[in-house]
């Protein structure tokens, strides 16, 4: 068995730690003898490269690599991401590109970045002296099937942990929101909603890096990346994680959360 993750970008989106997802996924397939084969996806890659993704990666990054990114993006490009994910090809868009997902996004200039249109949602960067989103955030996924695949495979719903740092506010109109907070901003420090859910798309403001902190959610694409290219179930074996699970602990003590685990 083999997987392709599509990198996105990774010159210009791979801020705050967000490569670390792509360490996390490469070594939980491969300690299960899955071979992962990553595929940087750029202005330079052809589309023979892009289509044969199995699993879709990106991360943050500042307002400038944003438009970069836009401007390099083809529309040959953009319609593979605009077929494959609506047709289940999971994917993990952290930040910068979880905001591209969206109709457009207003930068700290005020200037309107169109984004993907993939999504109902809108994002405004709040200008360069707002205060930001900063901080650990603990959030509790609502979004289905996602929040069922979690409670069938593992007998419970443990909480999302991460890290946020963004200026940008998003407003999900006709989005399902990844989750709601429990601890954090999430989206706009408002409405109580973090990231958004599509299909098997998770698009979140959750850094890091996501996965190492939660390697349940990475089992996850790695299984749906897996059943949408053989067409058959997989149920991946567990593996030791009990640093992960200590870790997660230590942040849960912290704000008196450890019943959620």
């Amino acid at each position: 068995m083999e997987i392709h993750i599509g990198w996105l970008f990774p010159a210009l989106l791979s801020t705050y730690g967000d490569r670390g997802n792509l360490t996390c996924l490469q070594r939980r397939a491969q300690w299960r003898g899955i071979a992962c084969h990553v595929l940087p996806l750029d202005e330079k890659s052809s589309l023979k490269t892009w289509k044969k993704v199995d699993l879709f990666l990106g991360g943050g990054a500042q307002d400038r690599q944003q438009a970069i990114v836009m401007k390099n993006l083809s529309q040959a490009k953009r319609s593979i991401l605009k077929e494959k994910i609506p047709n289940g090809v999971p994917a993990l868009f952290t930040c910068a590109l979880f905001q591209l997902m969206g109709a457009y996004y207003k930068t700290s200039e005020g200037k309107i970045l169109k984004g993907l249109g993939l999504l109902d949602f809108f994002t405004v960067h709040q200008g360069q002296d707002a205060k930001r989103s900063v901080g650990n955030t603990v959030t509790e996924i609502t979004a289905r099937p996602l929040r069922d695949d979690l409670e069938k495979k593992l007998g419970c719903l443990p909480p999302l942990i991460g890290f946020e740092n963004h200026g940008g506010h998003t407003h999900l109109e006709n989005a399902q929101p990844l989750a709601t907070v429990v601890k954090g901003s999430g989206n706009n420090g408002a409405d109580g909603m973090e990231g958004v859910f599509y299909h098997n798309m998770i698009g979140t403001y959750l850094h890091g890096p996501l996965l190492p902190k939660n390697p349940f959610l990475a089992d996850w694409l790695i299984e749906k990346a897996l059943e949408h290219k053989y067409k058959a179930p997989f149920s991946l074996p567990p593996l030791d994680d009990k640093h992960a699970d200590n870790a997660r602990q230590a942040v849960l003590r912290r704000y008196g959360m450890v019943s959620l685990s």
